[in-house]
């Protein structure tokens, strides 16, 4: 951060809280976060922070410290499971033991402060919710990494509260969304599995199979196919959710194909699949044409 960041970070700060206007602060690391909360506690001394709903996203690196002057301050964080996708690369640049607690959901939780989560996406990590809870409940990275330990795990009621009535706080929508009960807006989904009991590694398969807003269906799938209009197609036209039909679309027919890849004796590993051409191949995506999606981001099976 720029040796004059306190400086500039105040003068806005001081609108916001003289406007009551929320705001949120984007930070990953300790070192930013004491610095910002500097100017938060200068500024709280003239213009009381009370009542106003600021917060930080991510804060992976934070300490029990700063947790406390959040607290203190009337402050929340929203925390995203980039370590889902990024964890592997933490350890080998500072260490299973600093990555741990990346952030320290179960230390933000016990100091009383609100906690929602979320996903940044698409910038750090996917859309999808499930990936999410897997990563809370599990501990572990998409790769199958445990980076956390039991008491930085939180169980599958808690992760899905964070995911919902944890985040009307940062809204400002308490009592109005969050829950499935009377008075509350009927927003809701129907899952293709049981969140609570299924394996922690078919959480991240987890689709809506009907999903309701305000009351009304605006998405069905399997024997709910017919009860909403179709959606218009997702965009942009390159998307791997418009070519496979869904997030993490399993294809029965693509199992096969990706038993051979252990055994691929070739040297020219694709920078999207490695060594499973075979499922590229079977794929419906368009390998072969290098102006498309995957010739973009890579993909070399076609080559082979």
């Amino acid at each position: 951060m720029p040796a004059d960041m306190e400086a500039e970070l105040e003068k806005v700060i001081r609108v916001l809280a003289e406007n009551r206007w929320p705001w949120r602060l984007h930070a990953t690391y300790n070192e930013t976060i004491g610095r910002a909360l500097d100017v938060y506690e200068k500024v709280n001394r003239d213009i009381p922070f009370k009542g106003i709903n600021w917060f930080f996203d991510h804060c992976e690196t934070i300490d029990r410290r700063n947790i406390d002057r959040i607290a203190a301050l009337g402050g929340g964080i929203a925390v995203q499971h980039r370590m889902a996708y990024q964890g592997d690369y933490f350890i080998e640049r500072y260490g299973a033991k600093a990555a741990e607690t990346t952030p320290p959901i179960a230390t933000m939780l016990a100091a009383g402060i609100p906690v929602g989560a979320g996903t940044d996406a698409t910038r750090v990590a996917s859309y999808n919710p499930w990936v999410s809870l897997a990563w809370l409940v599990s501990g572990m990275t998409v790769s199958g990494t445990r980076l956390y330990p039991p008491g930085n795990r939180v169980d599958r009621e808690s992760a899905l509260r964070l995911w919902t009535e944890g985040n009307t706080w940062f809204s400002t929508e308490q009592g109005k969304k969050g829950a499935i009960k009377n008075g509350q807006l009927a927003d809701l989904a129907v899952l293709s599995a049981d969140y609570l009991s299924v394996p922690e590694s078919d959480i991240a398969d987890i689709v809506s199979v009907m999903t309701l807003l305000g009351g009304k269906i605006v998405h069905g799938d399997q024997e709910y196919k017919e009860e909403a209009t179709a959606l218009p197609p997702p965009m942009p036209d390159w998307s791997p959710v418009r070519t496979f039909g869904g997030y993490q679309q399993r294809r029965a027919d693509a199992v096969a194909p990706m038993k051979f890849a252990a055994s691929c004796q070739c040297g020219s590993a694709c920078n999207v699949h490695g060594h499973a051409h075979a499922f590229s191949w079977a794929s419906q995506a368009p390998t072969s044409d290098l102006q498309s999606f995957w010739g973009v981001m890579g993909c070399s099976c076609w080559a082979v």
